[in-house]
């Protein structure tokens, strides 16, 4: 197993070494556009890509077969994301024609190598051309990331989710129909895991109502270790995968916030997180109804296109 470091402490490395391959990340390319280079500094004949906020529920070998038989395997992302697209994306990419199909999500892909040649050098380069944040020698972002959800943005801009609207892009490029295998979104759940029930905790099985078991977890956007947020299925995953007994990377219940931890105290801040998590809520569904988020990111539009 490959671990790319984008940016962790010599204690984390300490920790994690005796249990994977550490990658240094390249230098200059910011953790979220660190995908491609994985697979393209460690090859194999089957890569399987996620994200570090991903669980895995249950074997992937069903999508690694798929990988044999040289398709791509992704999931499509959660509605009413799930139909995205932009002509213009081919042209501030440099792409050929694109082919539409349904909208992927960026944090879990399985790649056979033969694909991955194909994909990676424009999935890099694409991102290159969206541009990144300014460094400290005053350097201003390009127009298209200023237009992103890091910067200020709505979801009418192409590249409002940055390294995942270029690869949906360069995969409606350079991919036919026949070469992708593309999974239903609840296989691959977000927050919060509407219907989705916890099982068995020690063996990680999660289930649907109609049996239906998701292969993989993924925790976007506010992280429950960082942040406050409602618990789900899988912030008590989290608990379980960090502290249990049989785990290979156990921490101390003392290094994880309150709210992941057990006990009465444990309970109690969770009642607390959710709490402030559903305030949190309210005043953003507050902002947006009154349009005020709109007209803000209006105004930096106009700022930064000014310079003022």
């Amino acid at each position: 197993m490959v671990l790319l470091d984008g940016g962790l402490t010599e204690e984390q490395r300490g920790r994690l070494a005796p249990h994977v391959r550490l990658v240094p990340g390249p230098e200059g390319v910011p953790p979220g556009f660190l995908a491609p280079y994985g697979p393209v500094l460690e090859p194999a004949a089957i890569a399987i890509v996620l994200d570090a906020d991903i669980i895995v529920t249950r074997s992937l070998a069903a999508l690694v077969e798929d990988a044999r038989r040289g398709r791509l395997v992704a999931v499509m992302n959660d509605p009413p994301n799930d139909d995205r697209f932009f002509p213009a994306w081919r042209a501030a990419l440099s792409l050929g024609e694109l082919r539409r199909r349904p909208y992927v999500n960026a944090g879990q892909l399985v790649i056979p190598a033969a694909i991955g040649a194909r994909i990676y050098d424009p999935w890099m380069s694409g991102q290159g051309a969206i541009g990144t944040e300014p460094s400290g020698d005053g350097t201003r972002p390009s127009r298209y990331f200023r237009r992103t959800f890091v910067q200020s943005a709505n979801l009418d801009d192409p590249f409002y989710f940055v390294d995942q609207d270029v690869l949906n892009a360069v995969l409606a490029a350079e991919l036919e129909d026949d070469e992708l295998v593309i999974l239903e979104h609840r296989l691959a759940p977000h927050p919060p895991f509407k219907g989705l029930e916890l099982v068995d905790e020690a063996s990680l099985v999660c289930r649907f109502a109609d049996g239906a078991e998701p292969f993989l977890l993924h925790h976007t956007m506010g992280k429950p270790w960082l942040e406050a947020t409602a618990a789900n299925v899988y912030s008590r995953l989290v608990s379980r995968l960090l502290l249990g007994p049989d785990v290979a990377v156990r921490l101390e219940s003392h290094e994880l916030p309150l709210r992941l931890r057990g006990g009465p105290i444990g309970r109690a801040d969770r009642r607390r997180a959710a709490a402030q998590a559903a305030i949190a809520r309210e005043a953003r569904r507050q902002l947006g109804r009154f349009g005020i988020r709109s007209r803000l990111a209006a105004w930096r539009r106009k700022r930064d296109a000014t310079g003022a």
